[in-house]
Formats: C-alpha cells, structure tokens, sequence
C-alpha cells in the first residue's frame, strides 16, 4: 500500500503555519482538513499542499513524518523555499 507524507500551509499573513502529516488518501485527507474534520491544529482553516512525498509502507512514512515534524529547520526551509516559488 501507498502513503503519502505532506506538508501543508495557511496563508495567514501573520506566519503561514504549517502542519504535517501522513495518510493513504492525500486527496481526501486535504478534504478532511479543509472542513474542519482534520487533525484539531487544523479547524478552521484553509489548507494547502506544499509537500508531498510517496513511501511503500506505513512504518517508513511515520518515521518520516516524525523527522519533519521536529525538525523544525527542514520544515521551515520546505516552507520558505515554497513561498519564495510561488511569489
């Protein structure tokens, strides 16, 4: 089976928070989020995704996840790298 970690971004003019996450379905796990049945970080927000990267199996993906997740300078360089893309 397939999983997917991602990475996704608020545009919040204040400090773009992002969160991280893993799952099989991103499509539908973007859904989830957008409509306030995500993860409890997430309600009341519109997401997007700015990463994503396929593994084989679950466990390779959580430990992934998990590097992203505390590894705040990796994430906050996906992120700026990102935003410096899209302006």
């Amino acid at each position: 089976m397939i999983y997917y970690v991602y990475i996704l971004i608020n545009y919040n003019k204040k400090s773009n928070p992002t969160y991280v996450g893993y799952t099989k379905n991103i499509t539908n796990r973007l859904k989830l989020h957008n409509t306030s049945k995500g993860a409890k970080f997430t309600k009341g927000r519109i997401w997007n995704i700015i990463y994503k990267k396929r593994y084989r199996n679950k466990s390779i993906a959580m430990q992934n996840e998990y590097k992203i997740k505390h590894n705040l300078k990796l994430r906050a360089k996906i992120k700026s790298d990102y935003l410096n893309k899209i302006k």
